[in-house]
């Protein structure tokens, strides 16, 4: 596609196509809803404020990730909307900007000099070397983000505004303590269980499912059955790291990238100074010499009716003035210059400590500067086989002959989920979320473009085959289902009898004869408490929770661990111990209080989103995350106010 488009940027026919365009556009502009930018392109709008469909594909993105990393699985547009992230999302942006616009019209804002103070004290945007603002370094992080200047102003601006509303909302809020007390009476509160168990041997052995019940079984569970669908591809693939073993470093090279890395890789010296300015040159040789007696800076500074001024282990490029930076790099640790004309004014420079520079050498930096020369001719050689590899392509030779044309390593993978699991259901090593996604979004026999895979590596696939989703042979899978339906009934047989004997049970009988009659031991559990669950886990999460939520003397039958089912019944109901609770009450109070804020805040931002009329357009947002218009639109109207169909 790209030597296509080189070529067609060449032809006479571009330029007979463009130039009218060109025209066009000088003449009467550009739309800029055509290129996802318009007021009119907006995804939520409150008041004033928009959210674009760019703005919306941005956030969506950066949750979509944390997603994917998180759970190791590609969320495709159609998986993202048949989960409702792209709802959710959608919420979240209504919600936060509904919020912003009314603390905005509230009158909180952020002045322009807290704004530069924020941008200038962010570590990321400082040169690693001087220690200072690297305007390169600001461009370069706003651009990992996807985010413009005036983008990144507008998201600062609103978190130091939120901020604001935090700390005066937040000060001094505290839970009461009954609110908290209540909590500690909760997870505090001791209840006795006493319980005996049905097991497998006290029904007898399940009968075997026939064909007929096999068949029913499979019909009904078809879903959960059914195999999804598998796709086998062959990959191309471009690594800087193959390369790097086999190109030569010369050591031209090396010498030649050491000359230039040299500044950056030495640690230049470090002063601490002091300046104190004068008003006249009587007053800056009388400061001089009250410093060479020894006198304190800040205290000749007072004196003066002046400040110090401060700078702490500093390079000689975060001095400002050529000619205090001068002096005070030509002092000696503890020395007073003369008085030093300055660009504003006269001033005295007084060095108290001085931290020696260290000059990087060759010697012990030449592993890690061959290792950049061996990845930036590793990288050249990718682009140069990446390019070949794409004029054969577009010349009309398939994926595995344009890989051969390059000197390319191509690959052929045995069926796949979208997920990345083999037809044995075990995760596929080597294959990243990138490429599986590449494969799921073509068609059988179909060849993508040269796409990035990140750490210098490129890749393009070949969908080879489509295997759809399908139920496996019945001869793999009967003996599982023949063995999962007689578990069940088995577990049906045993809740069946459970329930008979609890019955007994509630009408009068002990539990100690009822369990008797069963052949079973009674099993008595003091102290259970939400605050112990961890001691009593052996007991399962279905027994512990019927005795937490069953009343005194009821009796109830739980799941129990070894395949058995429990007839329980709790025996007695106390408080817990009124210091363990008083101590609970304390330190549940600062729980409470930030659940306390966060229900403020939500109410806060719902307030504001139904007070303020926000707007979405679900159709508008699932189309900037690439689903299908026609899916995209499917059942849903123009933008609508908040809490009406959204």
């Amino acid at each position: 596609m790209l030597a296509f488009m080189r070529k067609f940027a060449k032809s006479w026919l571009a330029l007979l196509l463009f130039v009218p365009l060109l025209i066009g556009f000088a003449v009467f502009g550009v739309n800029r809803d055509i290129l996802g930018g318009g007021p009119a392109n907006y995804v939520v709008k409150v008041g004033g404020r928009t959210v674009t469909a760019l703005d919306f594909r941005r956030e969506f993105d950066r949750e979509k990730e944390q997603l994917e990393q998180r759970f190791q699985q590609t969320i495709s547009p159609d998986l993202a909307m048949q989960e409702g992230l792209d709802r959710r999302v959608l919420e979240q942006l209504a919600f936060r900007e509904s919020l912003n616009e009314l603390l905005a019209k509230l009158g909180l804002r952020a002045s322009d000099t807290m704004l530069k103070d924020v941008v200038r004290n962010e570590p990321r945007f400082f040169d690693p070397v001087t220690g200072k603002f690297d305007q390169a370094r600001f461009n370069a992080v706003l651009a990992e983000n996807k985010l413009t200047p005036p983008q990144f102003d507008k998201v600062v601006s609103d978190g130091m505004r939120r901020n604001q509303f935090v700390a005066a909302a937040g000060a001094g809020l505290q839970a009461p303590r009954a609110y908290s007390a209540v909590g500690g009476l909760f997870a505090l509160e001791q209840r006795d269980l006493a319980y005996f168990v049905v097991t497998p041997a006290s029904v007898g052995p399940a009968p075997q499912p026939t064909e007929a019940e096999i068949a029913a079984f499979i019909k009904q569970n078809a879903a959960q059955l059914t195999l999804p669908e598998f796709r086998a591809f062959t990959v191309v693939r471009f690594t800087a790291k193959d390369f790097e073993t086999a190109v030569a470093v010369s050591e031209a090279d090396v010498q030649k990238q050491f000359d230039f890395m040299k500044d950056s890789l030495s640690k230049p010296e470090l002063r601490t100074v002091v300046q104190i300015p004068a008003k006249d040159a009587g007053q800056a040789a009388a400061i001089a010499a009250r410093l060479q007696k020894g006198e304190a800076p800040d205290a000749v500074a007072k004196a003066y009716g002046v400040t110090a001024v401060d700078y702490a282990d500093k390079p000689r490029s975060s001095f400002f003035d050529p000619a205090i930076a001068t002096a005070a790099f030509s002092l000696p640790q503890g020395g007073v210059s003369s008085p030093v004309k300055g660009q504003f004014g006269l001033a005295v420079v007084k060095v108290t400590a001085i931290t020696p520079g260290v000059t990087a050498t060759l010697a012990e930096h030449r592993a890690e500067i061959e290792a950049k020369i061996r990845g930036d001719l590793a990288g050249a050689k990718i682009s140069d086989l990446s390019k070949a590899y794409e004029d054969a392509h577009e010349a009309g030779a398939t994926l595995p002959e344009a890989a051969r044309k390059a000197g390319a390593p191509t690959s052929v993978q045995a069926p796949v989920t979208a997920d990345g699991r083999g037809m044995d259901g075990k995760p596929v090593p080597g294959i990243s979320p990138l490429i599986l996604k590449a494969v799921f979004e073509l068609p059988q026999g179909g060849e993508s473009d040269i796409q990035e895979a990140g750490e210098g590596e490129y890749f393009a696939v070949r969908v080879d085959r489509i295997v759809p989703p399908a139920m496996p042979p019945m001869a793999t899978i009967r003996p599982e289902l023949v063995r999962t339906m007689i578990l069940k009934r088995q577990a049906d047989r045993m809740k069946a009898r459970a329930e008979e004997l609890s019955a007994r049970v509630r009408k009068g009988e002990s539990i100690e004869a009822v369990a008797a009659s069963s052949g079973a031991t009674v099993v008595r559990v003091n102290a259970i408490s939400r605050a112990t669950l961890q001691a009593h886990q052996a007991l399962g999460r279905e027994l512990v929770g019927g005795a937490l939520g069953s009343k005194k003397g009821a009796p109830f039958t739980a799941s129990a661990p070894n395949f058995s089912v429990a007839v329980a019944v709790v025996t007695a109901i106390r408080a817990g111990e009124p210091q363990q609770v008083a101590q609970a009450t304390e330190q549940a109070r600062a729980q409470f209080t930030q659940e306390l804020f966060s229900d403020i805040g939500d109410s806060a931002s719902r307030y504001a989103r139904t007070r303020l009329k926000a707007k979405t357009d679900l159709t508008r947002a699932r189309i900037a995350i690439g689903v299908d218009p026609a899916v995209a639109a499917k059942g849903q109207g123009e933008a609508a106010p908040a809490g009406k169909g959204q």
